[in-house]
């Protein structure tokens, strides 16, 4: 378990005067409850902000805001209603924080709010998940930023295990046992342990006098339980636990296939850190064990022609092949995985390899297949065609320049699992470790096996292997809750011989044990056996489709709303009432994304909103019939406009001398061109985005996309989901969807595609383009869209009825120009082209006449390059 508690930032005014970490453990099943509360002594009203780190394992089970006393709730809703809710706040401009991927295994919740002078708010966040045991033990890892110091800040954790603890541990990264003296206490007796730290305000500084904290680093909690018998099962309510992990067997010989990708891309460190995990990884294997590699690139090379024992002298020739290991060439994963694969089978058909032996195929991979058969779908059936279910695979993405969903599910449905090595100084000791936790199989085709009809609603119950170090966890639901006893038996294929390890589960004697945890709280079987179901449905998601997809999706909200979990269906809306209007609030999961991906999600993951703030960004866009919106932030509202040219014209939005880029638009019209320009209706059909320093032209239709460098052309279609990835340039396009453009941190371009019904008489497909980041562009920046990134004034008076009765009329001045200006409301499709809100805006007319800078024809340039 991970979780990172951060009190809010030293916000002008703003008093943090206590953060508290409460964590209850019982059974492996972990609650936590982070709770921050601050003042506002300033005597005007402020911004508070709370951020808080949880593991991308874990469930967000409530969020409450209070404020003076009074206390606003969370709710689970299903995603797409909350999904409405966070739509009409957002365009309302208010402020939006959000969950997010961060770092290797956590997700970061944040959330601001304005606070009154003299007020006090309290912030507090559960959640909730089952501790994995991973290398023999259970650890919560607790990361302590508080960037400030803190009057009460406190990590409370009681764990009660029924089996009695037979270690607990606690240190942190920040600071040295001696130093943590007083402030650290640890004690475990029996079938209770608890740790808690507090530090005094003295003992938080990074000196005597200093008035910033020391507290900055990792606090970790590890323990492990008694096993004297090999399982243990609890029943509370009419639910039972059953957690499986014997000791002290033989471990079973395996045969392993490394399947390594060394295409060009592999080039330089991550090859050598591959290569320096492989031979530490030959140095932990038994003489019984067999093994090989496979590379591939555009074509595929084997080490040896079959399965090769590891004595001395073998792993000595293994060492001399792994050294010599050098990237080439392109990505031809079908091709390596096939091959390791009937290797594996040959072997197994030849007897080459021990009867009792267990096969494993390992895979490593940094980019997408390109050579070869590429289609994802049908490397996936050939290689589940292959296995035929006889062995797991395991695969691992070398960084974030690959389809990660397509290794996961791959993996999943061949018994496996997969994991994100990440591109770090540390790669070679992540690929080291995983090998660790799959290096000592202990048992093979293990069946967890209950009374027939006693049992209902039952989690997984078949593993291919139990691993020396981890642990197998069922649960489920009790038939007959007065039922006085029931036995549990576990099978497996062992070293030498097949076993079954048999629990007798007495009701009496499990409500005695029961009474001595009154102080957990009490439907936590209940809960893990809702966790464990909600967590291997939305893996089974995964790989399912149609009826039996949706089957699934339903079972799981069904769980996620029952048992209030955030999970990728759900979402946590807190109501907020504030003024007349309802304040909305949602918090919903990420799921696995590449880190620098958070651009591509359509929607933030957690919005909290307050009436005053406007955005933190300024927001410029063109769409529709084309529709220029300018968002002024400083203003909380917005200017549109519209520039009506005929078809075929290039138009000028943005040009930058600085930093070298240029956005022109060409403009289209209907299907039938109407030689009236007043009925007309003219959009953006083509875009062309220059970078002159990168000799970078992109070229964006309603049908294609297209690169150039210089003279070589990448060319992809609306069909495509692809990320192009350079020095200085990122480009995603989401099918059917949109184009994502950043160059570099600070300028983001997303262009949206508009595709209407092809039988349509008038209307043809169109291109909006929106302006989400631009604060690294330079101020002498110009075009249609451009020249408002900089700061300019406006004021609105004299506000009158109009012509139309519901859009009023008023006087702007801008620029030293006095205009009529109309009120009336503009779409924003940034979310996606089905997802349109209102902006509401002030319209400047005759082509917006005044406020541009000259007049309107002065941006038509002679072509789109």
């Amino acid at each position: 378990m991970e979780l990172v508690a951060q009190p809010p930032k030293v916000v002008d005014g703003i008093e943090v005067y206590s953060t508290k970490i409460n964590c209850q453990v019982t059974s492996r099943f972990a609650h936590n409850v982070v709770t921050t509360r601050a003042v506002n002594r300033a005597d005007t009203a402020k911004e508070v902000s709370f951020d808080v780190e949880l593991p991308k394992t874990a469930f967000i089970t409530n969020f409450t805001l209070t404020i003076d006393g009074v206390t606003y709730p969370g709710n689970i809703k299903e995603k797409e209603v909350a999904k409405k809710q966070y739509e009409k706040a957002v365009s309302q401009g208010k402020t939006a924080g959000l969950v997010k991927a961060s770092g290797r295994k956590l997700e970061k919740f944040t959330v601001s709010v304005n606070v009154a002078a003299g007020s006090k708010v309290t912030f507090e966040l559960t959640y909730e998940e089952l501790l994995k045991r991973h290398k023999g033990k259970y650890e919560m890892y607790i990361k302590v930023q508080p960037k400030q110091l803190v009057k009460h800040f406190e990590i409370n954790t009681d764990i009660f295990e029924p089996q009695g603890i037979s270690m607990l541990d606690a240190e942190a990264s920040f600071i040295t046992n001696d130093l943590l003296g007083s402030a650290l206490t640890k004690s475990f007796s029996g079938k209770k342990g608890h740790v808690s730290f507090k530090p005094s305000l003295d003992q938080q500084r990074s000196c005597p006098t200093c008035t910033d904290s020391l507290l900055n680093g990792d606090f970790t909690i590890t323990y492990d339980v008694n096993r004297e018998s090999p399982a243990n099962v609890q029943v509370v309510n009419g639910y039972f636990v059953h957690f499986f992990a014997p000791q002290g067997l033989p471990v079973v010989p395996k045969n392993v296939v490394f399947v390594i990708d060394v295409s060009g891309s592999m080039f330089g460190r991550k090859i050598e850190q591959t290569k320096d995990a492989l031979l530490k990884i030959l140095e932990d294997m038994k003489e019984d064990d067999s093994l090989n590699f496979i590379l591939f690139s555009g074509d595929v090379t084997t080490w040896k022609d079959n399965l090769i024992q590891a004595t001395p002298e073998n792993l000595q020739e293994a060492r001399t092949f792994v050294k010599s290991i050098r990237d080439q060439g392109m990505t031809n994963i079908n091709d390596g995985l096939l091959t390791g694969i009937s290797m594996l089978n040959k072997a197994r058909e030849e007897h080459q390899v021990p009867e009792r032996s267990t096969s494993i195929i390992i895979m490593l991979t940094d980019g997408d297949a390109n050579t070869g058969e590429s289609r994802p779908e049908k490397i996936q059936e050939n290689v589940r065609n292959a296995i035929g279910g006889k062995f797991p695979l395991y695969n691992l993405g070398f960084g974030h320049n690959l389809n990660y969903n397509f290794l996961e599910k791959m993996a999943l449905e061949n018994h496996g699992l997969a994991r994100r090595i990440y591109e770090d100084s540390d790669a070679n000791l992540q690929l080291q470790g995983f090998y660790e936790e799959v290096a000592n199989p202990l048992l093979t085709d293990v069946e967890v096996e209950y009374p027939e009809n006693a049992i209902l609603d039952l989690t997984q119950n078949n593993y291919q292997h139990f691993y020396d170090g981890s642990e197998i966890v069922v649960a489920g639901r009790l038939l007959d809750e007065d039922m006085a006893s029931f036995k549990a038996d576990v099978k497996g294929h062992g070293a030498i011989n097949d076993l079954t390890f048999t629990e007798e589960v007495n009701m009496k004697e499990m409500e005695k044990a029961l009474q001595e945890q009154e102080y957990i709280f009490g439907d936590y079987i209940e809960r893990l056996w809702a966790y464990l179901t909600i967590k291997q449905l939305l893996e089974k998601r995964k790989n399912a489709h149609g009826d039996k997809k949706e089957n699934l999706t339903a079972q799981a909200l069904d769980l996620s709303l029952k048992y209030h979990f955030v999970t990728p269906l759900t979402s946590m809306v807190v109501t907020k009432p504030e003024d007349s209007e309802d304040q909305t609030s949602i918090a919903d999961k990420p799921g696995e994304v590449p880190l620098d991906a958070e651009a591509r999600s359509v929607i933030p993951s957690m919005a909290y909103q307050t009436s005053y703030q406007p955005p933190q960004k300024p927001y410029y866009y063109v769409d529709g019939d084309p529709h220029f919106i300018i968002q002024v932030p400083e203003k909380d509202d917005a200017l549109c406009f519209n520039i009506d040219e005929a078809p075929g014209t290039v138009l000028r939005l943005i040009q930058d001398p600085v930093t070298g880029l240029t956005i022109n638009g060409q403009i289209i019209g209907d299907k039938r061109d109407s030689p009236d320009s007043k009925s007309r209706k003219t959009y953006f059909g083509k875009l062309g985005i220059i970078s002159t320093p990168m000799h970078l032209l992109i070229e964006v239709t309603t049908e294609e996309i297209n690169l150039w460098s210089g003279a070589v052309r990448d060319a992809f279609t609306w069909l495509d989901t692809v990320t192009v990835t350079q020095e200085g340039l990122k480009v995603t396009i989401n099918k059917k969807k949109n184009m994502v453009v950043s160059f570099g941190d600070g300028v983001t371009f997303v262009v949206i595609l508009h595709q209407v019904w092809k039988k349509h008489p008038d209307q043809q497909d169109f291109l909006g383009f929106y302006v989400v980041d631009s604060h690294r562009m330079s101020a002498q920046t110009h075009g249609l869209l451009g020249q408002f990134f900089h700061y300019f004034d406006f004021k609105v008076s004299d506000i009158r009825p109009g012509s139309d009765p519901t859009k009023p009329d008023a006087t702007m001045v801008v620029k030293n120009h006095r205009l009529t200006v109309t009120r009336g409301s503009q779409k924003d499709y940034g979310k996606g082209a089905s997802l349109g809100t209102k902006v509401a805006c002030w319209f400047i007319h005759n082509n917006a006449e005044g406020l541009i800078d000259g007049v309107h024809t002065d941006y038509i340039v002679p072509s789109l390059f």
